[in-house]
């Protein structure tokens, strides 16, 4: 299970501050970050898609607590949707929103018109969108804005996290559409989260076993090699393309590649310069990334 003291640190500002300040060496965010800006994050794109692997981009940032930073986040995918058409780049592609980061903290309202706005212009370029599942708190939040995208864009994907308990309730009701199933990577309490590996496992794999057995495409987005092994299994039972695997940028780049040549995989790419949250729960996930993390110093 991810490390819930880092965890913790990923939603503290005065942490944010601090991990921020040090002159961390570039090679330690860019293992898990494509760049600090969007030239940067192409140049990815172009070398992922080059091989074979689909993408998915997340411009860095949520909790947002002002309604000009709210802005500016849709503005940014705006601006990375039509330079990822200019580079034909755009079809197929995918981008992935935290509706924290569109405002959803200020108004449920201002977060959906700026996911309106992207989900208009990622159908005019041949994108998709998928919503990225915060904490617990905002799983309800989440889901209403996804029914409401859904009446003018009804390929929109959202993710859920099998940790929760009332997931299994969730997959159910969404298993006939477009979701990425994940483990969960927020420090939850018990009364609403399994905490043990292992409950976590078996949670995540009733929950493909719902996805892969209905007819909506399901996003398989794991490192786990067990559970990969079970959904490779489960996908033998499925037409070709209409699921998928998916992994994060920088971690088992073999792997991404090995299943590439066999389905469809995506990567998540993350960008931006507000990366201390992503990267953190990067590092709380395994303790081989923070080891790397604290390497990083030592070598220096």
């Amino acid at each position: 299970m991810p490390n819930p003291v880092l965890l913790a640190a990923a939603r503290s500002r005065r942490m944010r501050d601090v991990v921020t300040s040090v002159p961390l060496t570039k090679g330690v965010v860019d293992r898990f970050v494509a760049g600090d800006d969007l030239e940067a994050a192409v140049r990815v794109v172009e070398a992922l898609v080059g091989g074979g692997v689909a993408v998915t981009l997340d411009h860095l940032g949520e909790d947002t607590v002002e309604v000009g930073q709210a802005r500016d986040t849709r503005d940014a995918y705006l601006r990375l949707m039509s330079v990822l058409e200019e580079g034909r780049l755009s079809e197929g592609a995918d981008v992935s929103l935290k509706l924290s980061a569109l405002g959803l903290g200020l108004s449920e309202g201002l977060a959906l018109d700026h996911a309106r706005d992207i989900c208009a212009a990622a159908e005019r370029v041949g994108m998709t969108v998928t919503l990225d599942m915060e904490d617990h708190t905002t799983v309800d939040s989440t889901l209403e804005v996804l029914g409401k995208l859904r009446v003018d864009f009804p390929w929109v994907g959202v993710a859920v996290q099998a940790m929760l308990r009332r997931s299994e309730g969730d997959l159910r009701d969404l298993a006939g559409s477009r979701v990425r199933l994940v483990k969960g990577a927020y420090a939850e309490p018990v009364s609403v989260a399994f905490q043990g590996r292992r409950e976590v496992d078996l949670a995540y794999v009733r929950g493909l076993r719902t996805l892969m057995g209905a007819d909506g495409y399901p996003m398989i987005a794991t490192h786990d090699p067990r559970i990969i092994e079970i959904a490779s299994l489960l996908a033998g039972e499925r037409a070709p393309g209409s699921y998928e695997f998916q992994m994060l940028y920088g971690v088992r780049v073999a792997e991404q590649d090995r299943l590439a040549r066999r389905h469809r995989m995506r990567v998540y790419v993350p960008y931006g310069v507000d990366w201390y949250g992503y990267f953190m729960r990067r590092l709380a996930e395994r303790p081989a990334n923070l080891a790397f993390f604290l390497r990083s110093f030592v070598s220096r």
